[in-house]
């Protein structure tokens, strides 16, 4: 890997629609330089991640299917380059924790495109619940509805998938409510799944310590009469808070407060938050950030998704 630098040289393995949005957003933000490109499905460019590391890249962006991302964010750890890799790292705990392992080994920086984390109306929730002004967190409802599924042809295989809409939206849920919560320790999680060979819908309740109850549903293609619903309630003893997005919208979001029968709006759009955290993770390759413990948070995560697929007891 060649020295870490202002602008950090950077590679992309996988460039469909995602991985093209983060390489837009990092170039057009200025922090990094777009180094080189992999992806055996784009004429002229690099083949394989092994040829994209023999650049000397200073840090990867993966973009691949998911099946792909636990042994490719690993092969890069290992080589001592930094990782920002699309959710989910892996299709399951164990996958995680060995990738989070290896970023510890090397010291280099691991981050997750968890992205709602980067809106303004999640950094206001986490802002007043992190105050204490709502008293005790007792309860919490997320959902996250699509009237559509995946287009891609791997996302109806559940070999390279890892599962259905829990893996691709609910998991978004689970870490927005435990980064929120401050990571606190899960105890129990009861789930029910809908659809074969790869679930449609998903309910699930987690108990957190301290006996918060997260009440979570997700769904791909359901009928609720617009593109997207995507919601997140804290309830406190004091008042509580949420997020909401507007009129369907997968971009723009409003933050409120809730007293009884009041509601205070906190943020509204726009907010410009698409790119946001492969931007926060390529200024911090820049800046020469070492392993983030924070990512810790991502086994928690995928520990839960565990459960929710019956994986564990």
């Amino acid at each position: 890997m060649s020295a870490i630098a202002t602008r950090p040289a950077l590679g992309f393995l996988g460039v469909g629609w995602i991985g093209r949005q983060r390489l837009d957003a990092i170039a057009a933000s200025g922090v990094a330089e777009v180094a080189a490109v992999a992806d055996p499905a784009v004429d002229g460019a690099l083949p394989s991640l092994d040829e994209l590391l023999a650049e000397g890249v200073d840090g990867v962006v993966i973009a691949t299917p998911s099946a792909l991302h636990a042994d490719q964010a690993v092969a890069a750890l290992e080589h001592g380059v930094p990782v920002f890799c699309q959710k989910p790292l892996a299709l399951d705990a164990a996958g995680a924790r060995r990738a989070v392992d290896a970023a510890r080994a090397a010291d280099v920086l691991l981050a997750v495109d968890f992205y709602y984390r980067f809106t303004e109306a999640a950094r206001k929730l986490r802002d007043v619940i992190g105050s204490g002004e709502l008293g005790e967190i007792f309860a919490a409802d997320l959902v996250f509805h699509n009237a559509y599924g995946p287009d891609k042809a791997w996302s109806a295989d559940p070999a390279l998938a890892g599962g259905g809409c829990a893996i691709d939206l609910g998991i978004h849920l689970v870490d927005l409510a435990l980064w929120l919560l401050g990571a606190p320790e899960v105890h129990d999680v009861r789930a029910q799944l809908h659809g074969a060979p790869l679930e449609d819908h998903a309910e699930a309740q987690v108990v957190l310590a301290g006996g918060t109850v997260l009440r979570l549903a997700c769904s791909w293609r359901l009928h609720a009469g617009r593109d997207c619903v995507l919601t997140a309630t804290f309830y406190g003893t004091n008042g509580a808070v949420s997020l909401r997005n507007v009129d369907g919208s997968f971009y723009d979001f409003v933050a409120e407060r809730h007293d009884r029968n009041r509601s205070e709006t906190l943020t509204e759009p726009p907010d410009d938050w698409g790119g946001r955290a492969a931007v926060d993770w390529a200024r911090r390759v820049g800046a020469g950030a070492r392993f983030d413990p924070a990512a810790e948070e991502v086994v928690l995560v995928h520990q839960v998704l565990d459960r929710i697929y019956g994986r564990t007891g």
